[in-house]
């Protein structure tokens, strides 16, 4: 969490710094959900709140792991309220699920049976029952709890402090020495160097698609998940991932040469292999291979609302350029 933060406002993106990620946000993450459509249409002061929220979460509460229980459980409470929000506004498969799982851990024993107990009570609809409402947390507990979270973090400090500083300056060269106890704790899965989203994509390039039997007429092939038809609301998958459509977010950030797959991809739709056209939602040749595959870059926003209501569209785009040039199945076995 707090390495995610801190990225964020050293990476030299000025939309952090000016709290208008948010503005970008919404449309141009992978894989966006229908309430990010409304998300995106919220006013420019709630926008710049919820930026500064997210900062103050990620860089700030993370301390408050550590605190008395009472700081303890409101630090959970709003790391759990950030990773609904995002959940809600994006497809991120299992992370926000995972990250959830971990904060409950932050919620001691004590504090689970009064919850319970509350709950319990209020199922058989009478007053609190004695038992729930007389539970008091131990302050001897509370002390247990922290001592060795305290220890851990004294003993680990070193060296997560060495990753996040060479996360944020990597060309720093006095934390270098530090590097070898990275080697013997990486198998641990217990640190590590994160930042997400440091730097915000600011356009929404999109990928798509197209198959011919005579190259002169061409149709698209549909994906299940990723923006295409500008008709088709955003869909929620998580905590599926669908790794074609996610695959190809990244692909349309960077060209053809770089993304290998893609080229084995088209190889694939060429022979038409039931294995990679059932990853499609539309294979527009069921019965007989295309002879000639290309793929056109298109750039995508969300309409206005006003758009959407006179038009019913979801997204608007407008073609930039070709992404893979016309190929068939002689040009693979050159």
């Amino acid at each position: 969490m707090f390495m995610s933060g801190v990225v964020k406002l050293t990476a030299h993106d000025d939309c952090w710094w000016n709290l208008t990620a948010l503005d970008y946000h919404y449309w141009t993450q992978p894989l966006p959900t229908i309430f990010s459509w409304f998300a995106d249409k919220n006013p420019e002061w709630f926008k710049k709140f919820s930026v500064a929220f997210c900062l103050v979460v990620e860089i700030i509460v993370p301390f408050f792991i550590w605190a008395p229980r009472r700081l303890r459980l409101i630090a959970v409470a709003l790391l759990i309220i950030l990773q609904i929000a995002i959940a809600i506004t994006g497809n991120y498969c299992f992370f926000n699920l995972l990250t959830i799982l971990l904060c409950l851990l932050l919620i001691d024993d004590a504090t689970w049976r009064r919850l319970l107990a509350a709950v319990a009570s209020r199922g058989r609809r009478g007053p609190a029952s004695r038992s729930g409402r007389d539970i008091q947390p131990s302050a001897a507990s509370d002390r247990g709890y922290n001592i060795p979270a305290l220890a851990i973090l004294i003993i680990t400090l070193p060296l997560n402090l060495w990753l996040c500083y060479t996360a944020i300056k990597p060309e720093a060269e006095w934390l270098r020495p530090l590097g070898f106890l990275y080697s013997y704790v990486e198998p641990f899965r217990v640190v590590n160097g994160y930042g997400l989203f440091r730097v915000m994509t600011k356009e929404r390039p999109e990928i798509q698609v197209e198959g011919s039997a005579d190259g002169i007429d061409w149709q698209p092939y549909g994906f299940k998940w990723k923006a295409g038809d500008v008709n088709r609301a955003p869909r929620w998958n998580a905590p599926h991932q669908p790794r074609v459509d996610w695959q190809m977010w990244f692909a349309a950030l960077g060209s053809a040469r770089e993304e290998v797959w893609f080229q084995r991809f088209m190889l694939r739709l060429l022979k038409n292999e039931p294995a990679v056209t059932r990853l499609l939602a539309r294979n527009p040749f069921p019965d007989k291979p295309p002879r000639y595959l290309r793929a056109i870059l298109y750039k995508y926003e969300f309409t206005s609302s006003e758009e959407h209501r006179a038009t019913g569209a979801w997204w608007k785009r407008r073609e930039i350029g070709e992404y893979f040039p016309e190929v068939s199945l002689n040009d693979f076995n050159r």
